[in-house]
């Protein structure tokens, strides 16, 4: 349905329930405060029908991950009714309350309780209200699907619908007390995705699906390298073209046209001329260049006395990691309709951070954050990269030149040349064993990648951690060649990568089994019984490797969600091709709201995880980025997906994490150790390319 049958649909226009708002507050139907944190009025959250249909809305975006359900679980477990009579509106600055950003995992876990505290208090409300309704004691109600009943007395009852009755209900509750674990009786089993049917049937709408009438496609003149600049521009032979628009805007060339097709043929007859780029880097010299210009590096944690942890060693292994530039390369590429009416500024966007951008649109037109409204509709994958919008603020300029709705949707090409790459990064770590085979010192530097996960989980009595050149708050100039940032677990893939090789690698010197290694370093029984049940699905027994059989492992804890994984792999000598036949992983992630999309979580994680660690490396030279589309960039196909099996831990006394990351940051070691142990061959690089294992098989 559209936003208006929506509304109306969920009580939303004219019929709402609300509280008291303190001084700095909002009225319900008005934009959100700009103030960036969660509104405590509930009704920012919840709007009740005359049906007793529940109107769900919350800045966060639904990009594939499952939000649209999850949240859609918390509210209907909290309020006590049927997940089908919730429906959820998100991404919509006008309609729901401020949000960060659709990021880092923090849906469920940072968000999840706001949600949850806002139903659970908009319930104890009704219950007040159908205790005076009733004539009966609030201790002497109950609810179950959405009607209050009598205990007892089931012809004394009302529904929430009825409650509302489109008045305005002046409450407040200071003590509200959330449904223990306990008592679920929808979060922690499988449903329906509430995007299922519409992805399935086609139904569900993208930005580029969104066309108004008069609409005009544009197509973007772009530098050939990151770093050339504009000398010239001959725009007259499209100019020319039949139903065309040139726009220059200083920097900004665009071809217009209704037909998409026609707007970027009239960008082929555009001329220009660039002042070639100054950058001399390629993906071959970049680690140098690197370590080289990365500023001193800062230090993280501290534990012991490095020097001592030297003197107690009597067996060395140092290494350096070395960790590619990596394309999100999501299915959607970035996409932006804009619109202005009466000098307010409405943008459809693909965007992880709609409340983000408004305040980007709002700078950088003049306006207040009331005159633009951003709407983002499905996203086909972000990954991180979609946490900014460029295309939206060129679509913007270019319907304010134009005079009325364009549509910017960058092709594969674009996608490629203007995304932010998960960073290269080097990490180097040394460390040494004692006599007894237990790590004497660890010391772990990454440079460039960024820190998150740098820090190990392993019991070590002496070790330091460092972190030169972290992206993170800015790309100096001259450091990276292009712009960087964010891709599912930032940093993480990379440190957890040198971390859980560099592990193996210590179980081989010292001749230990890999899992009885990290089992003797552990003290945490949350990741020891995760890799117990890990090896008991998986099958794992315990040898000293490289064992021939393909047998590999990993483990980390992001953000308190902890995994351990198994895989299989078997390994062409003569082709380098790698063959992942099996995982297995164990994750513990808290309470587990929708098990079914944790485990869709999973296996987006593995296969995501396979990309990023056998085939996908972004090549560039001087500036220029050598992959364009898919034929280059190779995602994992259909074909090489291995067998998954997810076991999800039982812990009622954690709150629910984050699931959208976690098992991802394990695939390259996973994967690197698995190698390791079928040919006996130790991968420092990512992508392990099938010419990177042949030179290695070669060494």
């Amino acid at each position: 349905m559209n936003r208006r049958d929506f509304l109306k649909a969920t009580g939303a226009v004219g019929l709402f329930i609300s509280f008291p708002l303190s001084a700095n507050a909002q009225e319900p139907e008005k934009i959100p405060s700009e103030v960036p944190a969660y509104p405590k009025d509930f009704n920012a959250y919840l709007r009740i029908g005359p049906d007793g249909r529940v109107g769900c809305f919350v800045g966060k975006i639904e990009m594939g991950q499952g939000n649209m359900t999850a949240l859609a679980m918390l509210a209907a477990e909290e309020l006590d009714v049927p997940l089908e009579r919730v429906d959820m509106l998100m991404g919509d600055t006008d309609l729901c309350p401020w949000d960060g950003g659709t990021w880092g995992s923090l849906s469920i876990w940072q968000f999840g309780p706001v949600l949850r505290g806002a139903a659970a208090e908009a319930k104890a409300i009704l219950i007040q209200m159908a205790s005076e309704r009733l004539g009966v004691p609030t201790p002497r109600l109950q609810v179950k699907a959405g009607v209050v009943s009598a205990v007892g007395i089931p012809s004394k009852h009302v529904s929430y619908g009825e409650l509302v009755q489109g008045r305005r209900i002046e409450r407040h509750l200071k003590a509200i007390k959330l449904k223990p674990v306990s008592e679920f009786t929808l979060v922690g089993k499988d449903a329906p995705r509430k995007d299922g049917r519409l992805k399935v049937t086609g139904a569900a709408k993208y930005t580029a699906d969104i066309v108004p009438p008069g609409t005009l496609h544009a197509c973007i003149l772009r530098p050939p390298a990151h770093g050339a600049t504009l000398l010239s521009v001959d725009v007259s032979q499209a100019e020319k073209l039949p139903g065309v628009k040139v726009i220059r805007a200083g920097d900004l060339v665009a071809t217009l046209h209704a037909r998409s097709d026609q707007a970027r043929e009239a960008l082929n007859q555009v001329k220009a001329k660039f002042q070639p780029s100054p950058s001399t880097l390629d993906n071959q010299t970049i680690f140098e260049h690197l370590l080289k210009t990365a500023p001193p590096a800062k230090q993280l944690a501290v534990k012991g006395d490095l020097k001592a942890g030297e003197a107690a060693a009597v067996h060395r292994l140092d290494a350096t990691y070395l960790d590619s530039y990596v394309a999100h390369a999501p299915l959607e590429p970035h996409a932006a309709l804009a619109q202005w009416e009466k000098g307010k500024l409405t943008v459809w966007a693909s965007t992880q951070a709609p409340f983000l951008l408004r305040g980007q649109l709002a700078k950088a037109f003049g306006l207040t954050a009331r005159n633009v409204r951003v709407i983002t509709p499905f996203l086909g994958g972000g990954f991180g990269g979609k946490g900014s919008a460029p295309q939206a603020l060129e679509a913007a300029r270019l319907a304010k030149a134009a005079g009325c709705p364009v549509h910017v949707i960058w092709s594969r090409k674009e996608e490629f040349f203007l995304d932010s790459f998960r960073p290269a990064g080097i990490v180097k770590i040394r460390s040494g064993l004692t006599k007894e085979g237990r790590i004497a010192f660890w010391d772990h530097q990454v440079t460039a990648a960024g820190e998150s996960e740098a820090e190990t989980m392993y019991d070590i009595p002496h070790q330091r951690i460092t972190s030169a050149g972290t992206w993170m708050g800015g790309n100096p100039a001259g450091f990276h060649p292009f712009a960087v940032g964010a891709w599912r677990a930032p940093a993480a893939n990379t440190n957890v990568f040198a971390k859980e090789s560099h592990m193996d690698a210590l179980a081989a010197k010292a001749g230990v089994d890999a899992l009885e290694f990290r089992l003797r370093h552990l003290k945490d029984p949350r990741m020891i019984a995760l890799l117990q049940a890990a090896e008991k699905a998986f099958g794992w027994t315990r040898k000293p490797g490289p064992t021939g059989r393909g047998f590999g492992l990993a483990c980390a804890n992001h953000r308190d969600t902890m995994v351990a994984a198994m895989a299989e792999v078997a390994v062409d000598k003569k082709t380098g091709g790698v063959k992942v036949k099996r995982v297995v992983f164990a994750q513990d992630m808290g309470v587990v709201v929708h098990p079914d999309g944790a485990r869709q979580q999973v296996e987006g994680c593995v296969t995501m995880g396979l990309g990023y660690s056998l085939s996908e490396e972004i090549r560039f030279k001087n500036g220029q980025v050598l992959e364009e589309n898919f034929d280059t960039y190779q995602i994992p196909k259909f074909s090489q997906m291995p067998t998954i099996e997810t076991i999800l831990m039982s812990n009622p006394n954690l709150p629910a994490q984050g699931g959208g990351e976690p098992a991802i940051v394990v695939m390259g070691a996973l994967i690197a150790n698995a190698i390791h142990d079928a040919i006996g061959v130790r991968m420092l690089q990512l992508p392990m390319t099938p010419e990177r294992i042949k030179q290695a098989l070669k060494a």
